[in-house]
């Protein structure tokens, strides 16, 4: 009798263990075809920032920009980037082309590992080169094509496919287990800095932030005054990142659902504020959250449209015209593959399990660091720090920047007169009809603000150089010193400006490249 009661806990307990043990890896699986529009969209993303750094690839990765070479050994111990190997334009453009056909290759779906390492790579050196443009969409990116190279992203939808023979319709590893984890960590740490403010506990945030009118644009200068609307969007918010956790939690429909309204907060923020893709990123890292009834609607719904087969006809045409690469079969070489194949299949534990492990580990400790709970070992933040993996989500938190900031830089040209060698007009010093409006875009904004802080004086000098070489290149008479100010208008939002003017550094055109204060 005991021994029948014993052997029935026994089952009874390996039962609830197997039970827990299958809640818990579905919890992390993801749809194959999740992942296949992942890729796509990661892909189509690399492509469109480097369309849009080209804009600025003179200003931002070239000698005669802002941070010559000369400048980013200076200020930087260790730069590991391709892109600091010339300060040409014209090799900054060949590594933009190089990245975005590696991009293209992921879009597509060809070598879709190699083109993912690679397209990784060629990001890590971009950000690099230049770490005063960068924001935490660009962390966010970074850490998303971290954890693609460890996942199977060409078994759909893609060219590779034609070499699959696998019989599977989701997937679940440590892989798949980290891509969910990131932007779920990325919304609880920025969740628990945003409770620690008091703008946002108290609905005042997206308001101040939106008053700071050198965020908004478009739908977001329209609704700027309506304060009531804001409140409820800031807690709305604050609640969606609170409940973060539900993203792992959930399954099935609920899972797509409650992913649809970050899907839909991230593409309002697209509408109303300038921070750059980190909305396009943001919905990128929601994607694999989507489960198989998602995507089997979506297919009933692109056949009921006619449009399934035509897609699914242009796959095969890829699949069909892309020549493969063919395999040795000369009998010399047989051993030779036979070992690299068994050197393959042991090495497929480690680059599968054992490496995304370790990382996840040291990002999740990274990321409770970051908060206050824990701290990284030294030998972790190295290891983190090589990968530019490190792990903190502070933005817009504790509280958002609601003091508009711009630069007003007039500069003594050799004719006697003065202007704004920044903004090529008068020089005015008033609040300016839109502080947006002031900055070329997200990034250079995101540039002059860190150019602002004291520990970055340097680049004050870095930067006043680009004025003077670039305003000399465009106009026939030169500036001979320019002065650059900052202007934060401290008025408490939706009350009369009041603006203060402060010095930030003055510059001789004439003089050494490198002049510090």
């Amino acid at each position: 009798m005991t021994r029948a009661l014993l052997t029935n806990g026994r089952n009874r307990l390996l039962t609830a263990l197997d039970t827990a043990s299958e809640s818990f890896v579905r919890r992390f699986e993801i749809d194959l075809r999740a992942l296949a529009a992942f890729r796509i969209a990661l892909g189509t993303l690399v492509i469109v920032d480097l369309l849009l750094r080209s804009r600025h690839l003179t200003a931002f990765y070239t000698d005669d920009g802002v941070l010559p070479l000369e400048a980013l050994f200076s200020d930087y111990s260790s730069v590991y980037s391709l892109h600091a190997i010339s300060g040409e334009a014209w090799v900054q453009a060949v590594l933009f082309v190089v990245a975005g056909c590696f991009a293209f290759a992921m879009v597509v779906g060809y070598r879709t590992r190699l083109a993912t390492l690679v397209s990784w790579l060629l990001l890590l050196s971009l950000h690099t080169r230049n770490p005063m443009v960068l924001n935490g969409g660009d962390a966010l990116f970074r850490m998303l094509l971290f954890w693609a190279i460890f996942l199977p992203l060409g078994e759909r939808w893609a060219i590779d496919a034609r070499r699959t023979n696998r019989d599977r319709t989701t997937v679940a590893s440590v892989g798949t287990m980290a891509v969910l984890l990131q932007p779920l960590l990325m919304y609880a740490s920025n969740a628990i800095h945003k409770y620690r403010g008091d703008s946002w506990m108290a609905g005042d945030a997206i308001a101040k932030t939106f008053r700071a009118d050198q965020f908004t644009i478009l739908l977001g200068n329209v609704i700027a005054d309506q304060i009531l609307l804001l409140r409820v969007f800031t807690y709305l918010w604050v609640g969606l990142i609170l409940l973060s956790p539900l993203l792992v939690i959930l399954m099935g429909r609920r899972r797509a659902m409650f992913a649809s309204l970050f899907v839909g907060m991230h593409l309002g923020m697209l509408v109303t504020i300038r921070v750059g893709i980190f909305p396009l990123v943001a919905v990128t890292a929601l994607l694999p959250f989507y489960p198989p009834v998602f995507w089997n609607w979506l297919d009933a719904l692109a056949t009921r449209a006619g449009i399934a087969s035509q897609l699914r006809g242009g796959v095969t045409r890829l699949q069909r015209d892309i020549p493969t690469l063919p395999v040795p079969q000369s009998p010399s070489i047989r051993p030779a593959l036979s070992r690299l194949t068994a050197v393959t299949n042991s090495g497929r534990v480690l680059f599968s399990t054992i490496l995304p492990g370790l990382f996840l580990f040291l990002v999740v400790l990274s990321s409770a660091g970051s908060v206050g709970y824990d701290d990284m070992p030294d030998r972790g933040e190295e290891v983190l720090e090589t990968v530019q993996a490190e792990q903190s989500w502070k933005m817009f938190a504790p509280d958002p920047i609601w003091r508009a900031k711009w630069l007003v830089v007039p500069g003594k040209l050799e004719d006697g007169t003065k202007t704004d060698v920044y903004r090529d007009t008068d020089v005015h010093w008033k609040r300016p009809p839109s502080v947006d409006q002031t900055y070329e875009s997200a990034r250079w904004r995101k540039y002059i603000k860190n150019m602002r802080f004291a520990d970055n004086e340097n680049h004050r000098s870095y930067f006043a150089n680009y004025l003077c070489g670039r305003w000399n290149a465009t106009h026939e008479t030169g500036v001979e010193r320019l002065t650059i100010y900052g202007q934060t208008d401290t008025a408490a939002p939706y009350e009369e400006s009041d603006i203060t003017t402060y010095e930030l550094h003055e510059y001789d055109c004439s003089g050494e490249f490198i002049q510090r204060e």
